[in-house]
């Protein structure tokens, strides 16, 4: 998968705030994601973030 910072991403699972939206903030064998609905940040393996990605909408608003 090619996710750059920035991006935005929808999961597969809704945030406990109920969003699926979650934005980019590092890329590495971690991620860092933050919540676009209440702002919450998480790390995850990437492996684990990997499979629970649905789509990734970049910056420039298109779907890849």
């Amino acid at each position: 998968m090619d996710i750059n910072v920035g991006d935005v991403i929808q999961m597969k699972k809704n945030h406990p705030c109920g969003c699926n939206t979650f934005t980019v903030r590092r890329v590495g064998m971690d991620f860092k994601i933050c919540c676009n609905g209440c702002g919450h940040e998480v790390m995850l393996p990437r492996k684990a973030a990997e499979k629970s990605i649905k789509k990734i909408i970049t910056s420039d608003g298109e779907n890849n």
